[in-house]
């Protein structure tokens, strides 16, 4: 068979499979077609095991996590500041005996101010822990695509040491 011919037939599998799609794997030993599709699905197998990682499994999934927390963080705070505050001017207004001989809308009014008050303080706790939980979010997928990609070049280094083994050269 024509040597030209025979790379081909040997090399135009590889083009479809998904872990050599970037690499060229010639055979350096004479191996035939079958041999090494064998020995690529052997070796990818073998890569897979060791690293813990799935090539295929991860191109379908390498989409960037959704780093966006729940919005609205600074009017829930406020929401619930208002609430409590509210409560809290009422409880303070029955503590003093005073509270009582004051008019409906003088006790409406310092129950409002304590809300407003209160909901200013809401809203910036909210947004502090809604900026926090973001921060969170954000280093905690820094971290999950730092480990993916040690676990791919594993992968990649295993795959390569045993097809390098098994007497064939790896071009980029």
């Amino acid at each position: 068979m024509n040597p030209s011919i025979r790379w081909l037939v040997v090399a135009l599998p590889l083009l479809f499979v998904p872990y050599a799609s970037a690499e060229t794997i010639v055979p350096a030993k004479g191996q035939s077609a079958d041999q090494v599709q064998k020995d690529t699905a052997d070796c990818a197998a073998a890569a897979k095991q060791s690293s813990g990682y799935d090539p295929a499994q991860a191109s379908t999934s390498s989409a960037p996590a959704d780093t966006s927390t729940q919005k609205g963080g600074r009017a829930r705070g406020a929401v619930k500041g208002a609430a409590v505050g509210a409560a809290a001017a009422q409880v303070r207004g029955n503590q003093h005996d005073a509270y009582d001989s004051v008019s409906d809308s003088a006790k409406q009014e310092y129950r409002q101010e304590n809300a407003k008050d209160a909901a200013v303080a809401g809203a910036v706790v909210g947004g502090s822990r809604q900026r926090r939980d973001k921060r969170a979010a954000e280093q905690q997928s820094a971290q999950q695509s730092a480990q993916t990609d040690a676990k791919a070049s594993a992968y990649q280094q295993a795959y390569h040491g045993c097809l390098l083994g098994r007497g064939y050269t790896i071009t980029p």
